[in-house]
């Protein structure tokens, strides 16, 4: 059937307008920190001739320190890494690093190495670039060597000076996750090894490794990687931490050797911890908590514990509670390395100085005692300092009315922020009055730290304004559009609004042109310009209209029901961060709603469809309220397959088309799926098995393995099963991508993807019989009406060709909004970032490759979609109504829930927090594009159904149920 190009009108702007405004989020909330022109400070002297950084990518704190932390393994030891505990208890410092969100490699080796946080948007431009070019401790250094993944140390030689970042890495493929990943580490001691025995024979090396101000940089991957297989609580993790604490010693050992004396400086600390199930990314504490132990040239030795006590819960299994615990976050580590070889801090920086608060111990243990301390805390200030007056000057040359930060407010005699802070700090020193020092400069720290965030959320007000305006033109936009049908407008009666949208929209421009905005707030600034213009000029006259002429009650029923649309996509938006109340609307729509709002004939003529819809809605209610931990279970995926193994073998025999031919054909295509779908439980048992012995899965089987994946996901496309049974056609994608949930589960996900697809035809026969039961129970039409509908089926298709909205539309729309979010959130293992597990994937790529893996991740959690897709196309052939007309009633009411994602986004808080507020926002968005996208393609896959079920045929005006 031809779509009518209003809709098609409708429905691109609406895809276009929530997928370009999911950059909103970052625009206001998470833009870019790093800013150029800053000048460059340092200490006077260095403490260390060279720096050695060691990183253990994946590195759990708790687990690298605590006593027993391994008990679960029959024969573990005690202290699983001797060597770094010892050095914490007789001749270092240490502490807990505290990283952000995103909780990846990439910014948390920024975090580290350059002191600064990049925005979480950056983790969309990949894991090896760089979104910009930031300053590091590694571009100030004479020389830095780097040993490690070639994931990491190529984005600190970009945009360093040319010679200052010397690397050596491994080749890609041999990241590999069914090997044992300490080889990665031992590659990087040895290639250290091979550096200093190649400087015995090469007097130009041997010089320029004798230097002062060098770092040496070892990156050791193995744990992320055994931790992402193995999950940090086995036995594969606790040998990797005994391996890195070998390392760590033999590297000392190594120095010692080489350059004989005690001018080195270590510092070993993590980029980011691990979750127990093996996944990191997000906020979740194992993730954010990282270790951090620094001795050598410099620093100082272990303190006696203060009163009260820097310990707490966490730390207290790990037998160290007699000394301090010093945490930090992450940036600091960066001015830290700086001040030990004294170079100059990176000037994109905004990291504080452990040693800056004089009322607590730092690590620093420097030659000249507290002056030196008193004048690093200076530096530090200057350095933050200088970020502040470069935002500050930029923000008052183009904002219109420009309001500085309070406490760095310039004064009559001193236009400069801060400046008579800093006069006062060098006076402090001077006069030998090195703790009044720190102290204020730990507060010029403070207020300088707050007026960067000041001037960072400077603009949000005005950008959540329009984010606000913009998604409430849209409801307005989309309501008109499907609620009045577009008529002539009289000559000039819309030009008064055209006039009022071009001046708010030139209005803007220049403003954002004055500030120097991004070019992104002009397109945002657009649609609600546009979507109100459009609202105001089509819908002013028949809205007074109505309300000149409507009673109170048909207003008052109007409001009650758009309360009840409210509230349930309010709880909708609930159910994104308590997951029983999916369940609950499984209960809800399953068995209240039947036996409260079925008419009473349906529920006596057609009590069996009763009995299944309650039966499977009971069933889907399950999955939500199951945990999102869950262990890898042989049983319950090959229970999942077999019970779509029986599905495909009852619709092969059940189903039947009226051409025999397509009878035939229909057969042979659900015979060779079920073949596919059975080898591909029998060999995911096979590759499982493997892999849990760690025997290497032979080439065949993965061929075998691609090959079944493959093909029983491309068969339906290329040999579709004929359209004229619309169910054997969904029967034939259900067993298709029933491939994602044997080759790519985890545990119950198959059993979902059953449940969730056996609702979704439910539904369609409910949605069918309320409809057909509603227009049988109409009174009979008057002679005019009768006229009327032969007038339209003289036309050809009543409904089919202008969608006109119904009451019952508007909770199908909900119903279909209920169904996008719970295929996301009801498998039972979909709760955050992290929780996409790992372990499936390495049945088809064993070898590290970061987008592909997301890819077949991203798959499988998107596959429902096709099912729903179909079987809403189903819905609106069923109903007799146009394509898409349900889905652009949805995608109008989303709105309800993007706006309160978006209000609740935060940058503040906790990492969890932040990190959840993200992502729900990015999510629901993204499910409704993406199920705009899968609706076309459900539409496409559906053509030439039989549409019409429902159409008055007979004059009499009683509803018969016919095919057309």
């Amino acid at each position: 059937m031809a779509i009518p190009a209003s809709v098609w009108r409708l429905l691109l702007i609406g895809l276009v307008f929530h997928l370009v405004y999911i950059g909103t989020v970052f625009d206001c909330y998470f833009t870019s920190p790093v800013v150029h022109g800053m000048r460059q400070y340092s200490l006077s002297q260095a403490e260390a001739k060279r720096l050695v950084l060691i990183v253990g990518d994946g590195l759990r704190a708790d687990l690298l320190l605590a006593k027993n932390g391994f008990s679960m393994i029959p024969g573990a030891p005690e202290i699983v890494a001797p060597h770094l505990r010892s050095i914490i208890e007789n001749r270092g410092a240490f502490g807990v690093s505290h990283t952000r969100v995103p909780t990846e490699s990439r910014p948390g080796h920024v975090a580290l190495i350059g002191g600064m946080y990049e925005d979480v948007s950056a983790v969309t431009k990949g894991w090896k670039t760089n979104p910009v070019d930031f300053d590091s401790v590694f571009n100030q250094s004479s020389v830095t060597y780097s040993f490690g993944s070639p994931d990491i140390l190529p984005m600190f030689a970009r945009g360093a000076t040319p010679g200052k970042v010397e690397m050596w890495c491994y080749d890609e493929h041999e990241e590999d996750f069914t090997k044992d990943a300490t080889a990665l580490d031992v590659w990087v001691l040895e290639h250290l090894r091979t550096l200093f025995h190649n400087a015995t024979t090469d007097p130009a090396l041997d010089a320029r490794l004798r230097d002062g101000k060098t770092v040496f940089f070892l990156h050791l991957l193995g744990l992320d990687t055994t931790g992402h297989s193995y999950r940090p609580h086995s036995k594969e993790y606790m040998a990797n931490i005994q391996v890195v604490d070998e390392i760590v010693k033999q590297t000392e050992e190594l120095f010692r050797e080489f350059y004989a004396d005690e001018e080195t400086a270590f510092v070993f600390t993590a980029d980011h911890g691990m979750s127990r199930i093996g996944n990191h990314g997000d906020g979740d504490p194992d993730n954010t908590r990282t270790p951090l132990i620094a001795w050598g040239k410099g620093i100082r030795g272990p303190l006696p514990d203060t009163e009260p006590s820097s310990h707490d819960d966490y730390s207290e299994p790990w037998g160290l509670s007699h000394l301090v615990r010093r945490d930090v976050e992450q940036a600091d580590v960066s001015v830290l390395m700086s001040s030990l070889i004294g170079v100059n801090w990176p000037v994109n920086s905004v990291g504080v100085l452990p040693d800056v608060d004089p009322t607590k111990p730092g690590y620093l243990l420097p030659k000249d005692g507290e002056e030196t301390l008193a004048e690093a805390a200076l530096v530090n200030a200057q350095v933050i300092l200088e970020h502040y007056r470069i935002k500050h000057e930029d923000k008052r040359t183009h904002s219109l009315y420009y309001r500085p930060y309070p406490h760095l407010a310039a004064t009559e005699d001193i236009d400069i922020p801060g400046e008579a802070e800093l006069v006062a700090i060098e006076h402090l020193i001077q006069d030998g009055n090195y703790f009044e020092a720190r102290m204020h400069a730990k507060k010029l720290i403070e207020h300088t730290l707050e007026g960067l965030r000041y001037l960072q959320t400077y603009d949000r007000l005005m950008i959540r304004g329009i984010v606000i305006a913009a998604y409430l033109g849209w409801i307005a936009f989309g309501a008109v559009s499907i609620l009045i049908p577009s008529s002539p407008k009289a000559p000039g009666s819309a030009f008064p609004f055209h006039l009022a949208a071009m001046a708010v929209l030139g209005g803007f421009w220049a403003l954002f042109a004055k500030q120097r905005s991004p070019w992104s707030f002009y397109v945002y600034i657009t649609f609600p310009c546009y979507f109100w213009y459009q609202v105001l000029a089509s819908a002013s006259g028949p809205l007074l209209n109505y309300v000149r002429r409507g009673s109170a009650g048909s207003l008052f029923k109007y409001i009650v029901r758009g309360v009840i649309v409210v509230t349930a996509l309010q709880s909708m938006v609930a159910g994104y961060t308590h997951r029983p109340i999916w369940s609950a609307w499984f209960v809800i729509i399953g068995l209240l709603w039947p036996l409260v709002s079925w008419p009473q004939e349906l529920l006596s003529t057609r009590w069996r469809l009763l009995v299944a819809w309650i039966a499977s809605c009971l069933c889907a209610a399950i999955f939500p309220l199951l945990s999102v931990h869950q262990e890898e279970s042989l049983i319950a995926i090959s229970v999942g397959g077999a019970i779509m193994y029986a599905i495909g073998m009852t619709g092969t025999f059940k189903l039947k088309h009226p051409d025999p031919k397509d009878t035939r054909r229909h057969e042979v295509v659900m015979y060779w799926l079920l073949f596919e779908l059975g080898w591909s439980v029998l060999f995911t048992n096979f590759i499982v098995w493997n892999l849990r012995d760690k025997t290497p899965v032979p080439r065949s089987w993965r061929i075998i393995a691609w090959g079944t994946f493959v093909t029983l996901i491309v068969t339906p496309f290329v040999f579709p099963v004929p359209r004229t049974n619309p169910y054997g056609r969904l029967l034939s994608f259900f067993l298709g991508f029933g491939a994602c949930f044997v080759w790519l589960a985890i545990s119950v996900e198959g059993l979902f993807y059953v449940a969730y697809s056996l609702t979704l035809c439910l539904w369609v026969e409910v949605e069918t019989a309320l409809r057909s039961s509603t227009r049988l129970m109409t009174a009979p039409p008057t002679p005019a009406q009768n006229m009327r509908n032969k007038e339209v089926i003289q036309q050809g298709i009543s409904d089919a060709i202008t969608y006109r909205p119904r009451a019952d539309d508007l909770r199908i729309a909900v119903f279909f909004l209920f169904f996008v979010q719970v295929a996301f959130f009801g498998t039972g293992n979909v709760a955050s970032i992290s929780s996409f597990y790992l372990e499936p994937v390495y049945r088809l790529v064993p070898v590290f490759n970061p987008f592909l893996m997301a890819a077949l991740l991203i798959f499988k959690i998107v596959s429902p979609y096709i099912i729903l897709a179909m079987t809403f196309s189903m819905l609106n052939a069923r109903l007799d109504l146009p394509p898409f007309s349900l889905f652009l009633v949805a995608l109008t009411l989303t709105d309800i829930m993007t706006i309160t994602f978006f209000l609740n986004v935060t940058d503040t808080g906790s990492w969890l927090e932040i990190g959840q507020t993200i992502s729900f926002f990015c999510i629901s968005s993204l499910l409704l594009v993406w199920s705009a996208g899968i609706c076309a393609v459900g539409e496409l896959l559906m053509a030439g159904q039989p549409r019409g079920v429902l159409k008055y045929t007979r004059e009499d005006g009683v509803a018969q149920e016919k095919g057309q």
